[in-house]
């Protein structure tokens, strides 16, 4: 079982980790951990200066995953030219969601909370919470979409911001 696990992701590879956002497998290592050998993928995740050990059988289990296609990353950017859907639910309760759906690490579910929670210059101010929520989001998605496209982190942060001010036009 592990065999097959193994071949899915390698190192240098670029990965999604839901609760992070997009990493690169440094290697793959073998550690004694309480007795047993485990074979993990050290990903290193720059932005945070951070580095996570996985065990190569849970990897799929915590819900690591190649990044998303081009085809996805285009879906996601589209999703952000759509209309903000804000439920009528306590903040709290809906906070919660947009956390889920951050840390769920499905690029739509990302740019949906981008798209919900994205303000225009000629509307109010956020709170705190909202915004914090909001450049979470934010961050994960132009990370993908630039380690997808190949590109600058800066590049995608336009690209993302255009699509957001075209909605508003």
């Amino acid at each position: 079982m592990s065999k097959m696990k193994k071949s899915e992701f390698r190192p240098n590879e670029y990965v999604v980790y839901p609760a992070h956002g997009v990493g690169q497998i440094v290697s793959i290592e073998e550690q004694e951990i309480a007795g047993l050998k485990l074979e993990l993928f050290v990903i290193s995740f720059e932005k945070e200066k951070m580095t996570l050990r996985v065990p190569t059988n849970k990897a799929v289990t915590v819900g690591m995953r190649s990044l998303s296609s081009p085809e996805l990353v285009n879906k996601a950017l589209a999703t952000l030219k759509g209309k903000a859907r804000v439920k009528r639910a306590m903040w709290s309760r809906r906070a919660q969601e947009y956390e889920q759906k951050i840390n769920s690490g499905d690029l739509l579910a990302i740019a949906e909370v981008v798209r919900d929670l994205h303000r225009s210059d000629d509307q109010r101010e956020q709170s705190y919470s909202e915004r914090q929520l909001y450049e979470a989001a934010l961050e994960r998605l132009t990370r993908e979409v630039a380690a997808v496209v190949g590109g600058d982190e800066a590049i995608a942060q336009k690209q993302v911001n255009d699509m957001l001010v075209s909605r508003a036009a």
